[in-house]
């Protein structure tokens, strides 16, 4: 009988192990997105509150005219009310992972030092291009 009781510990010893591995790994191996993008008015080329865009690339109002604009890593980030430059409104054209909103609303040094890695919790919607 103890010999039973030994297996099922063991057993129950080898699953709680795999799980912790793997949920490490799930939260360890998320990088950085390749792009990420803000919602800005093509008109003036101004960075607008990131909810004025939806996640499918288009404007949230009737009228409103506001898309995603996709920054590269390297690309410094507006704040809002900034001017955005070095990037696209293209976003089909991307090879990468992007990330639609989330940035800092009074900007950033560059896309890369204030994205946001995936993972359990993680603050980013990744979306592949």
């Amino acid at each position: 009988m103890t010999t039973t009781a030994r297996r099922r510990m063991r057993s129950t010893g080898v699953s709680l192990g795999v799980t912790a591995l793997m949920a490490a790994g799930l939260t360890g191996c998320a990088s950085s997105p390749d792009y990420a993008a803000v919602c800005v008015d093509p008109q003036t080329d101004q960075r607008v509150d990131d909810g004025q865009c939806d996640d499918d690339g288009n404007s949230t109002g009737a009228g409103t005219g506001f898309f995603w604009y996709f920054l590269g890593a390297s690309s410094r980030v507006p704040a809002v009310g900034g001017t955005v430059s070095g990037g696209t409104f293209n976003g089909s054209s991307l090879n990468g992972t992007v990330q639609r909103g989330g940035l800092p609303a009074e900007g950033g040094s560059s896309v890369k030092s204030t994205t946001k890695s995936g993972g359990f919790g993680g603050g980013s919607r990744g979306f592949s291009g």
